[in-house]
């Protein structure tokens, strides 16, 4: 498959956090995009969150004024991405949720395209037993927001073909993502390390020993983590992050992985960090 033909039409699914983020990424670069969600709400929202973000990439001069923005449609059925020559899936960390819509699309496009999977900690595996070409899925983990991080981690499952390699190498070249390949496991390299950490700072927090800020300038000041792991909890989400952690639970039995009850208590109360305007930290908007 060639470039031109991966950048032909690109589809996403879920017009989430990361969804909207794929999509401004991508539009970013000249890419037609049609992103799909059962809501129409969101994706009305959509076209407002991705011109904010289209102009903080921008800012951050991860795109220039020059750059051609591509076309978005939006859709609210799966049926509209027949033409598609890649598709990326990025709805809520749910197994089952994730399995049904990967195989509703595979049904639904092309033998040979490109199905990509945006999932945090499901191994791929497990995702491509409820889809009748296997061969064609692979893990691409875009870290959050994707329009300013250019490290991707490309997980390969163990019926993903060379053809769906080299399919997936040219639409990251083509988004100017740098990917780092690893092999099919429960949260990968980054979600395993990382989850179980940031579960671990909650713990601190929980149990009276810091403050979050007080965490996170630790971290940050001492050993050198970017934004600390609470801050970095707030953009991931809150509600993202127990459902990754969950799935980490229950494919490794690790008692690290059970999400800590003040990160519980946070999700139940609806702040899920920067996306809701309060998690860790309260912030003047929610992030688009």
């Amino acid at each position: 498959m060639t470039d031109d033909q991966i950048a032909a039409q690109l589809a996403v699914l879920g017009a989430g956090v990361m969804g909207v983020s794929i999509t401004t990424l991508a539009l970013g670069h000249g890419l037609p995009v049609l992103l799909i969600d059962v809501d129409a709400t969101k994706l009305d929202q959509a076209h407002i969150d991705i011109a904010k973000q289209l102009r903080l990439a921008q800012l951050m001069g991860a795109r220039s004024a020059e750059e051609s923005i591509g076309e978005l449609v939006t859709s609210t059925s799966v049926h509209d991405a027949t033409e598609a020559t890649a598709v990326i899936e990025a709805i809520t960390e749910v197994v089952e949720l994730k399995s049904k819509s990967l195989s509703e699309l595979s049904a639904v496009v092309r033998p040979g395209t490109l199905l990509v999977s945006n999932t945090s900690s499901i191994p791929i595996d497990e995702l491509a037993e409820s889809l009748a070409r296997p061969d064609e899925l692979i893990g691409v983990h875009f870290m959050n927001p994707p329009y300013l991080i250019e490290t991707v981690e490309v997980i390969r499952g163990a019926h993903t073909s060379d053809a769906t390699m080299e399919a997936v190498t040219s639409l990251l070249a083509i988004l100017g993502r740098k990917a780092v390949v690893v092999r099919d496991a429960p949260g990968f390299v980054t979600s395993r390390i990382l989850h179980p950490m940031i579960n671990d700072a909650v713990r601190v927090v929980q149990t009276g020993t810091a403050t979050a800020s007080a965490v996170d300038a630790l971290m940050q000041g001492c050993l050198g983590h970017r934004t600390g792991p609470l801050r970095t909890a707030d953009l991931i989400g809150l509600d993202n992050l127990v459902d990754s952690l969950r799935v980490l639970h229950e494919r490794t039995g690790d008692p690290g992985c059970l999400p800590c009850e003040l990160l519980l208590d946070k999700v139940r109360q609806g702040h899920l960090g920067r996306k809701s305007g309060r998690g860790f930290y309260q912030y003047g908007e929610a992030l688009p």
